[in-house]
């Protein structure tokens, strides 16, 4: 996506490139936007050794954001202001990374929930050459992280699934907080197809897929109460990055280093078509859980409806992913699929039951919840699929 429209490109205070250009991706922020700029410009000025350049990457808002990112770049040196057509984080950053003069490209969100005394430690090893992409995280021993038990439980929960299916070493995927030596980032860049805000996690998997050293740094974190994200949006676009991502590596595209899981040649394939019908039958879950929870309830909608999405997805698991391990036995696929449903089952309850018990009764809530609870019970899930209930038979026919 081209930008529509520039301000400044060469701000004002700035008689060369600048060392690092740190951008700050924006959708309808009119009401922090002024001031935490000028809070970073000057934490820049007074306490930052290297010369830095604050982008202002606006998506598309609808509100008074973009005039107020023009005026600061207009009359404030060291601010520039792009404005993009379509919104995407990644898509801001890709803009803005793309064309950038700097040594080092970072990123921070507009709420700087991130403690800035962690800019420093977050560039000097791309300075030194000891590393070549730098993250924070909030979920590394030293980190201080002040959020609630909802949106740290999701993201416990994303990342454990994502180092589960992925193989990743990167403690904290999605923390709005990253840099990365230019040059690094425009090689990067070329790779990394989504738009939106599964681009960390998958910038960062092909930066380590490509045998590039990530430095992670703990960060202090105090949430932001008036986040915009769509939590549940974004959770399926992720669980739908990470199948596309799977089915990629699988077929031998990227640069993989673990090709199989478990040391079987065909685990990889297996696991990208398990990981694509779980995506399909999370979304026909959840579907069904909606209609069904003004009848039912909460526990009882989510019980009938995922004893139907089990049916559906071990028949598909059973035509699709396991085929060619045909002909099954019928007692192990009866015992192994109440064994399945019912770590589904107890995972997905307890998540409800979580959630209810700090306090959130919304269908949205329930809903992230189930979501959550399903992606952490998919590996167990795939396990036992491989090794008991669709495992190879000793003999040519199997024992029906």
């Amino acid at each position: 996506m081209a930008i529509a429209e520039t301000v400044t490109p060469i701000p004002v205070g700035l008689s060369r490139p600048p060392d690092v250009e740190i951008v700050i991706p924006v959708y309808n922020e009119e009401a922090v936007l002024e001031p935490n700029v000028r809070k970073l410009r000057a934490y820049l000025d007074r306490q930052f050794p290297f010369t830095a350049l604050i982008s202002i990457a606006d998506n598309a808002s609808t509100d008074h954001t973009w005039p107020i990112a023009a005026a600061l770049a207009a009359t404030m040196p060291g601010v520039q202001a792009v404005r993009l057509g379509d919104k995407g984080r990644g898509r801001a950053l890709r803009a803005v990374w793309t064309v950038s003069r700097a040594q080092v490209v970072a990123y921070m969100d507009v709420d700087l929930a991130t403690d800035l005394d962690a800019l420093l430690p977050l560039v000097a090893p791309l300075f030194s050459g000891h590393s070549d992409l730098a993250i924070g995280t909030r979920l590394a021993p030293g980190a201080r992280v002040i959020r609630g038990t909802k949106r740290e439980l999701i993201s416990r929960c994303y990342n454990v699934l994502i180092r589960a299916l992925l193989r990743n070493r990167f403690t904290d995927a999605q923390c709005g907080f990253k840099a990365a030596r230019a040059e690094v980032a425009r090689d990067l860049l070329p790779m990394v197809s989504n738009e939106e805000w599964f681009f960390d996690t998958e910038l960062l998997v092909r930066a380590e897929r490509s045998g590039m050293r990530i430095h992670e740094v703990p960060v202090d974190w105090v949430d932001d109460l008036d986040s915009r994200v769509d939590v549940l949006h974004t959770a399926l676009e992720d669980l739908r990055g990470v199948c596309r991502l799977l089915a990629e590596f699988a077929a031998g595209r990227g640069r993989d280093r673990a090709q199989s899981v478990a040391g079987h040649p065909m685990a990889g394939a297996q696991l990208a078509r398990f990981a694509s019908i779980g995506v399909i039958s999370t979304v026909v879950d959840l579907g069904l859980f909606l209609l069904f929870r003004p009848a039912l309830g909460t526990m009882a909608a989510n019980a009938l409806a995922l004893a139907l999405c089990s049916l559906a997805n071990m028949g598909a698991n059973r035509r699709i992913t396991f085929s060619d391990r045909a002909p099954f036995r019928r007692r192990d696929q009866l015992l192994g699929g109440l064994a399945v449903f019912a770590t589904s089952l107890a995972l997905t309850s307890l998540a409800l039951l979580a959630v209810a018990r700090i306090g959130e009764t919304t269908a949205t809530a329930d809903l992230i919840a189930i979501v959550v609870a399903n992606g952490a019970a998919a590996l167990v899930r795939f396990v036992l699929l491989r090794a008991w209930v669709f495992r190879k038979n000793r003999h040519p026919l199997g024992r029906r």
